[in-house]
Formats: C-alpha cells, sequence, structure tokens
C-alpha cells in the first residue's frame, strides 16, 4: 500500500486571505472612534470656514438698506433713496404666490391706516411677467408703485429667497425687521410700530 502525500492546500473561491488585521476583532470603541473622527474633523473645519465670513450681512437688522433704483409697471422711477425720512414697507411678492394674495389686503389696509404717517409701501416683483403683475394690482386694488426687478439685482441685493418676504426701514434708512413669509395682523403690526414710532425726526 502506498503512502498518501497530503496536497498543500491552496486558497479556494470560498476562502479568503485577509491583509492586514481584521477589522471584525477590534473592540467597538476603536471602531466608533474610526467612525466618529472625521466627522468631527470635518465640523471642525466648518465652524472655522464660517469663523472667517464677514458678522454682518448688508440686510441685517441694523444695517443700512441697499438703495436701488428701479422702474415701477408705468415706468415711472423708484428710487429709495427718495424715500429717505419717510417709513418704508418693501415687500417682494409675484401674482404667482398664494400667500402674496393673502398678505396683500393687510398691506392695503395699513396703506390707509398710516397714510397720515407718510407710510411708504414698494412693491418689488419677483419672478414674474409685467403683464401678470399689472393685472394682480388692479384686482386686488393695490395704490402703491410695483416696481421690476431686470436681472433680479435688487432680489439678490437683499438676500431674497422666495416671495414673499417684507423688510422695514425706518426713516433713517436703516432696516428695523425682516419678515418671511406672509405678514399677519399682528406681524404686521408689531413691525409697523418699529418704524413709525422708532428714529422720528
Amino acid at each position: 500500500m502506498e503512502p498518501r502525500t497530503e496536497r498543500p492546500m491552496t486558497a479556494g473561491p470560498t476562502q479568503q486571505t485577509i491583509i492586514g488585521p481584521d477589522l471584525r476583532r477590534l473592540p467597538l470603541p476603536y471602531l466608533l472612534a474610526a467612525a466618529l473622527v472625521p466627522i468631527v474633523l470635518l465640523a471642525a473645519l466648518g465652524f472655522f470656514l464660517l469663523g472667517r465670513l464677514p458678522s454682518t450681512s448688508p440686510t441685517a437688522v441694523g444695517s443700512v438698506a441697499p438703495d436701488f433704483s428701479l422702474a415701477d409697471l408705468d415706468g415711472n422711477p423708484v428710487r429709495l433713496a427718495d424715500l429717505r425720512g419717510r417709513p418704508v414697507v418693501l415687500n417682494f411678492w409675484a401674482s404667482w404666490c398664494g400667500p402674496c394674495v393673502e398678505e396683500f389686503p393687510l398691506l392695503r389696509q395699513a396703506a390707509v391706516d398710516h397714510a397720515g404717517e407718510d407710510l411708504a409701501i414698494v412693491g418689488i416683483v419677483f419672478r414674474d411677467r409685467s403683464e401678470a403683475a399689472r393685472d394682480f394690482i388692479a384686482r386686488n386694488a393695490g395704490t402703491w408703485p410695483a416696481a421690476m426687478d431686470p436681472g433680479e439685482r435688487v432680489a439678490s441685493a437683499y438676500g431674497i429667497l422666495g416671495p414673499p418676504e417684507t423688510y422695514f426701514i425706518a426713516r433713517d434708512g436703516t432696516i428695523s425687521a425682516r419678515q418671511f413669509g406672509p405678514v399677519t395682523a399682528e406681524s404686521l403690526d408689531e413691525k409697523l410700530a418699529m418704524i413709525l414710532h422708532d428714529h422720528e425726526e
């Protein structure tokens, strides 16, 4: 009887050669640390970069409102500088914006109630056609100028994300408040009080 010789074992398709440490055998705390370190480093880098940004934006409360010169729907000039000395409500809106429709009667009533306090309301049409904006003003009995914004230069200067957004500008030209989304009766009264009675000359 011939002696049997064992063939050397080779890695078959079901066998794997492990090169380096087997991560499955590392303690759980080590694995968690390895996963968290990159996240912590990225967060630290983010805070560092944010700290290097300017601390105030051009439209922060207390800043002078960016000036602009536009034409309204009738071609008349609309300049913010011409309204210095008056409290100004600067409303960015569009005819296709449902919340703009809801807040419009509140702005219309404010224009009537505070006409004696020299309140100025200016509308800036945001991403809309002039024909649609003109029809919207007519249907809703708007009495203040609505200006087109070619190239969205003014919307960009004011950091508009989407209509409606409203700035409340005091008589000295500084921004007193900003409203994201539609104004309510309460928020409008609160913010109007800030520009009607503060900084009066």
